[in-house]
């Protein structure tokens, strides 16, 4: 991790706060540059119509796999929201990805794109099933817990916990809870695997994603770890739905650390 730490690196300062999905700007996207298409062409031409359908029927499940075209100019692709969100702010995260991908990746066959309550990408070769954590995106916060060691201990066993249930079939990749560091502190924290992978790789994106704690986050506030086969977060204030009422005075500006392959 500290070779592709070194590789290429850019910090961000960014002022995170929690709203709904209307007018979010993504966490970030990956244009493979070494997946150059022409504009108007057949593969380009079979991306926007599988980007049609994304918006068409990802909403109603939260999630929907599928591919477009034939031979050389197929394309793969997959749009999955948070598990936790509604039906409508899964809807306009869609749109909004859909949107922005083809403005951001114009001339790419495989691009992926992050919200807070939607992923998609898409690409000419096909990715079921595989656990891509090739390029990651992490955000931390810009503060430090005051106790780290009752804090690394509580956020371990969260972890624990929530990765359990994420693996469990019925749970579709979700796993989401909180747990009490003093009487008006609140640790919350969710991951979320993308729905086409098995129990076993889920587990394994999961865990590749908490290893980067030490890394990344070691005894700050929040972090969030983007890859494009799962996520994960913890903050010291709600972020999923159902909201408990906020934790009064904690910080929400994070910094953005972006690492590729």
């Amino acid at each position: 991790m500290y070779l592709l730490l070194c590789k290429t690196i850019f910090l961000l300062f960014l002022c995170i706060t929690f709203s709904d999905a209307e007018s979010q700007d993504p966490l970030g996207e990956f244009c493979n540059k070494e997946t150059n298409i022409s504009i108007g062409g057949k593969v380009s031409s079979n991306i926007n119509n599988l980007l049609s359908e994304f918006v068409l029927k990802t909403p109603s499940t939260g999630f929907l796999a599928t591919t477009f075209g034939k031979e050389k100019d197929q394309v793969y692709g997959l749009a999955q929201c948070r598990g936790d969100v509604s039906t409508q702010d899964c809807s306009i995260c869609i749109e909004d990805a859909a949107k922005q991908i083809r403005q951001r990746c114009p001339n790419q066959a495989d691009a992926r794109i992050w919200y807070d309550f939607c992923f998609l990408r898409y690409n000419n070769k096909t990715f079921a099933g595989e656990v891509d954590t090739s390029f990651g995106i992490f955000y931390y916060n810009v503060e430090n817990v005051t106790d780290p060691k009752t804090f690394n201990s509580k956020l371990g066993s969260l972890m624990d916990d929530i990765r359990a249930q994420a693996v469990v079939p019925k749970q579709e990749g979700l796993g989401k809870g909180k747990t009490k560091l003093s009487p008006f502190v609140t640790l919350y924290a969710l991951v979320q695997c993308t729905r086409d992978l098995s129990e076993i790789s889920c587990a394994q994106c999961l865990a590749i994603s908490v290893s980067n704690f030490p890394t990344f986050c070691d005894n700050r506030k929040g972090c969030r770890v983007l890859y494009s086969s799962c996520y994960v977060r913890y903050e010291l204030y709600p972020f999923f739905f159902p909201l408990d009422s906020d934790n009064a005075g904690v910080s929400k500006k994070t910094m953005r650390a972006v690492v590729h392959p």
